[in-house]
């Protein structure tokens, strides 16, 4: 019996911007820095994010911001 993989969910870029509240231009200059998780290519014209990576980026955030209202 195989193991299952966990459902694996792309966010098409307008969802990415309603999750994270960054806009188009934030979100691609935040990728050419290295500071947000690259898409992957889904199609010849179309690119999404995996939602999974979306979350830990987020919650990443989260925590920065905690550790530095306590500081």
């Amino acid at each position: 019996m195989a193991t299952p993989f966990p459902p694996i969910t792309i966010l098409r870029r307008k969802k990415v911007e309603a999750k994270t509240g960054l806009s188009r231009s934030t979100i691609y200059d935040l990728i050419k820095i290295g500071g947000f998780p690259a898409p992957i290519k889904v199609g010849p014209k179309a690119v999404g994010w995996l939602e999974h990576e979306i979350e830990a980026w987020l919650a990443a955030k989260v925590e920065e911001s905690r550790k530095a209202k306590a500081a």
